[in-house]
């Protein structure tokens, strides 16, 4: 796999809160997301989900207390943790999700739809390693059923 820049990468993804799966390392798949200010509603996933702000800040509500997350610091979301995005978050995060944190062949629908489409858009020479970004359309291509 070619370096990735991070900070271009998430630029690069048509909408803000749709995450791009990079790759993964053993059940975790790592991703890279941007952040444009708006809240996001409660979730809360069956394992634990770390998020680390690259540049600005990520405000959350976590099983109702606050916490801001700033740049270059993570934060780990504890397994069944109900956790809201509160206003006011932008900039680039990278998450790390356990293989069984989310629905469709890890991921969300939304989730599943945006690597389809951003793996679309990845072309030779943009730092994105394109082999990664066909097996994660593949993989996550939504199929009603």
């Amino acid at each position: 796999m070619n370096p990735v820049d991070l900070y271009t990468t998430a630029s690069a993804l048509p909408t803000p809160w749709n995450s791009l799966a990079l790759g993964r390392v053993g059940t975790a798949t790592v991703k890279v997301l941007r952040m444009d200010g708006r809240p996001l509603p409660a979730e809360a996933h069956d394992d634990a989900e770390l998020l680390l702000v690259l540049d600005g800040r990520l405000e959350l509500l976590v099983d109702g207390a606050e916490v801001a997350v700033g740049p270059g610091e993570l934060y780990l979301v504890p397994a069944g943790a109900r956790h809201a995005v509160r206003p006011g978050s932008t900039g680039t995060l990278v998450l790390v999700e356990a293989a069984g944190a989310a629905g469709v062949g890890g991921f969300t629908r939304a989730e599943a739809a945006a690597a389809t489409e951003a793996a679309a858009y990845d072309g030779p020479g943009d730092g994105l390693d394109d082999e990664a970004a066909a097996a994660v359309a593949e993989e996550t291509a939504f199929q009603p059923g």
